[in-house]
């Protein structure tokens, strides 16, 4: 990319959208192309279609997404997967059919089988069944990455996809009924803190281990990639895509106890009980991702998770409280 090419963000609002919009802009990218929902809707392909043939992009990251933890993915199965599913597929044909030089999709970790070997490898795709509780948004991001492989195979196409593990950072949802592990604790336990809350209810049995990665560090990741690298760099019998993690994992417990002691590390003796409901489910028991191909290139986070989730605490106050 050339800091005047025409660029993309389809969901520059969202958590991963707001990071890579940062990380352009203070890069020097000066031709950043952005549109709300009410301005173009991407699950309509005409306006998809229409938008792509009057703005000549260049350039795109996908990163437009409905996303949610295991309530909401239980929930609502089937907005996950049409959602999903209709915005990939919209704005892969329309970069096709009007000649844009290079995509980025942004997918989830989320599409390796429940009892996938750990850490996992991008060729553990499609190896064995999917976890239940998030099996509608899976097949949607596998879709969509299987899509871009086979334009790739079919229509030359350089569309790259890559596998962020759980993400978290400033702009992130905080709504309780829809948001990830991570800013639903921060939440739960700053209700907690102002209410005088004495015991917090938390889903599971705090077993299952996940691996964190700050939004801005996965930013610095997938601009570098659009900038230096191509899909065919990547190819592997899975499809074009390559995975960008941490490289660690802990328990649930363990983070729940991080972001305890974080939202009340300014009040002096006063804490909660965390409770666990283990009536509800844990998800995947382990989701840890092999990160070597992006290690090779160089990659490491910047940002550790005690920062991260202090971060992440100061931007809910600032803004959603």
């Amino acid at each position: 990319m050339n800091k005047d090419s025409k660029i993309f963000i389809a969901g520059h609002r969202g958590l991963v959208g707001s990071a890579i919009l940062r990380n352009l802009q203070s890069a020097g990218y000066s031709n950043i192309i952005t549109k709300t929902h009410s301005e173009l809707e991407l699950l309509d392909q005409n306006a998809v279609n229409n938008f792509f043939e009057k703005e000549k992009i260049e350039y795109i990251f996908l990163a437009a997404a409905k996303v949610g933890g295991i309530g909401a993915n239980s929930t609502y199965p089937a907005d996950f997967i049409y959602i999903n599913t209709m915005i990939g597929f919209n704005i892969i044909h329309a970069a096709y059919k009007h000649g844009v030089k290079k995509l980025l999709n942004l997918g989830s970790s989320c599409i390796y089988p429940k009892m996938s070997p750990q850490p996992m490898k991008e060729e553990y795709l499609l190896s064995d069944y999917l976890e239940p509780t998030n099996e509608a948004y899976a097949i949607s991001k596998i879709s969509v990455i299987k899509l871009c492989a086979f334009y790739n195979q079919q229509y030359k196409t350089n569309f790259l996809s890559v596998m962020p593990t759980n993400l978290y950072g400033p702009g992130d949802n905080y709504d309780l009924h829809g948001s990830h592990v991570l800013p639903a604790l921060i939440r739960k336990f700053h209700e907690a803190k102002v209410s005088g809350k004495d015991i917090v209810t938390l889903w599971g049995d705090g077993s299952a281990r996940r691996e964190f990665l700050f939004s801005d560090d996965l930013a610095q990741a997938v601009v570098f990639l659009m900038e230096k690298k191509n899909a065919n760099d990547f190819s592997n019998p899975a499809g074009d895509f390559i995975n960008i993690g941490c490289g660690k994992d802990i328990t649930i417990t363990e983070l729940a106890d991080k972001v305890r002691d974080i939202v009340y590390e300014d009040i002096q003796g006063r804490n909660c009980v965390i409770e666990w409901d283990k009536s509800q489910p844990n998800g995947m028991p382990k989701k840890l991702l092999d990160i070597s191909r992006i290690t090779s290139l160089g990659f490491s986070p910047k940002t550790n998770l005690q920062d991260g989730i202090r971060i992440s605490y100061n931007d809910f106050i600032k803004n959603f409280c």
